[in-house]
């Protein structure tokens, strides 16, 4: 019987695999395609994303595979354009990653894909589950090819319309818009330069009475677009003949090469109210799906995975309770609820029209987890709370520079004892304590973290605050 069984490999359930599987967590990963996703859908990779991921080393290939938000180029109807910027945001010492990343899904499961493979867990394709049962003991998974798995937990990440979710009897609370339409695609084309994410919101009859938005967005390091064309007519299909004649039509000299790959979208806004029944538990869009505006889907998913993953591993070991994963919904759902929101507003605003607040809450910055059931309570003050994203700052260890989210990557808790060393508190899974003043690098980590001499401030491995205390207040059993 493996530990856990992920069902679904895209950027949810590879993340959830990567996070076990680096702990010491034996899993085993299917998925129902016959290989892996060739399509470019969740191309927005937002920067808190980026921090999550960069605690399991795969940050900077990624960013070496993107681009950072590009202008976007506003076409008018009567041949004019005009350069608009959203997110005029900088890194900072605390912050390493200000703007979302471009970056073609397919070329995201890839690079998560080699980091699970580094781990000694390949996919498995072609296993489609068709039904599960489960007991105090386990859970069993039945497949179409007749097969059988076991393991003591399921993760469920196999999508908006996931078996798992249905065979576990949770409902999906939404409700589908059928006038929100989307023609999507990958495409190779000419007569564009690949500087600008280009958009018009004024296309003309491109698909009969019912087009709003046309946007082309070239995809880093390939030779392909991404096509997105919104509409309300339920009769068109997207199809190769389709998008050739739709793009070819925006301006003389755009042509369409080839197209690799071609779908149709609708507007599903659902969510589960429960994201655990038992030993099996649902992430990303089996949870939850909304509008791709503002691209929060694929955020929100790795986010549940980062999430769930530190605590189930800690189940798994026996170093935790199990109620720990209770915390898992509680932590979560408010979050997703808070997606949906945001997305339904994005969905309602033009591109371009943006507010500063919608723009930064996309980045992720804006989640927390204050006031849930693993924020250890304290007064406010200074510097992030118990909940809070924990910042970067710049460190000198051993005389060389690195920086703060480097050195969480060799334990899965750090705490930073300012002012004097500080006890290593008894926490379900590896620890390190770090003495802030002996390796700060500048003046930032205390900035950052608004630190007085005896603090002691515990990360938790998903980099949030745990607690903040002082040192002689740390307990060790």
């Amino acid at each position: 019987m493996d530990d856990v069984l992920v069902v679904g490999a895209g950027p949810t359930g590879l993340t959830a695999a990567i996070e076990l599987a680096r702990r010491g967590v034996r899993v085993r990963v299917l998925d129902a395609a016959d290989g892996p996703h060739r399509g470019s859908r969740g191309k927005g990779m937002q920067p808190r994303t980026l921090e999550l991921l960069d605690a399991m080393g795969v940050a900077d290939r990624l960013v070496s595979l993107g681009a950072f938000e590009l202008a976007i180029r506003r076409h008018g109807a009567d041949g004019t354009a005009e350069d608009v910027v959203l997110n005029r945001a900088e890194p900072d010492p605390t912050t390493p990653w200000a703007r979302s990343l471009i970056i073609p899904q397919w070329r995201t499961e890839q690079v998560l894909r080699e980091r699970l493979a580094e781990e000694g867990v390949e996919i498995e394709y072609g296993r489609h589950v068709t039904g599960l049962e489960q007991d105090d003991d386990g859970v069993r998974v039945a497949l179409e090819d007749g097969g059988t798995v076991a393991a003591s937990w399921v993760v469920g990440a196999d999508g908006g319309s996931s078996t798992v979710r249905r065979e576990l009897g949770i409902g999906f609370l939404g409700e589908t818009h059928e006038e929100v339409r989307l023609l999507l695609g990958d495409v190779e084309l000419d007569g564009l330069d690949r500087d600008h994410w280009h958009m018009w919101s004024e296309p003309g009859p491109l698909v009969g009475s019912g087009a709003m938005y046309f946007a082309l967005c070239p995809l880093p390091a390939t030779p392909t677009w991404q096509v997105q064309i919104a509409h309300s007519d339920p009769s068109v299909r997207s199809s190769e003949p389709v998008l050739r004649e739709l793009i070819d039509a925006l301006a003389p000299r755009i042509r369409v090469r080839r197209v690799e790959t071609c779908g149709d979208w609708r507007l599903n806004v659902r969510m589960v109210d429960d994201y655990r029944v038992g030993r099996v538990l649902l992430a990303g869009d089996a949870a939850h799906v909304h509008s791709p505006a503002g691209g929060q889907g694929m955020n929100t998913g790795i986010s549940d995975a980062v999430n769930l993953g530190w605590k189930l591993a800690a189940v798994a070991a026996g170093r935790a309770e199990e109620s720990l994963l209770d915390t898992y919904t509680a932590e979560r759902l408010p979050v997703a609820a808070g997606v949906l929101g945001l997305s339904g507003q994005l969905t309602r605003r033009q591109f371009w029209h943006r507010t500063p607040e919608q723009v930064r809450d996309t980045a992720g910055f804006a989640t927390n987890y204050r006031g849930g059931p693993l924020a250890v309570a304290d007064d406010d003050g200074p510097g992030p709370r118990p909940g809070d994203r924990a910042p970067d700052a710049p460190l000198v260890v051993d005389g060389a520079a690195t920086d703060l989210f480097a050195e969480r990557r060799a334990a899965d808790w750090t705490v930073l004892a300012f002012g004097g060393p500080a006890p290593a508190p008894e926490l379900p899974g590896t620890v390190q304590v770090l003495d802030a003043d002996a390796i700060a690098a500048d003046g930032v980590l205390r900035e950052a973290y608004g630190a007085s001499d005896g603090d002691v401030i515990v990360i938790r491995p998903d980099g949030f605050v745990w607690s903040r205390c002082a040192a002689a207040l740390v307990s060790t059993n």
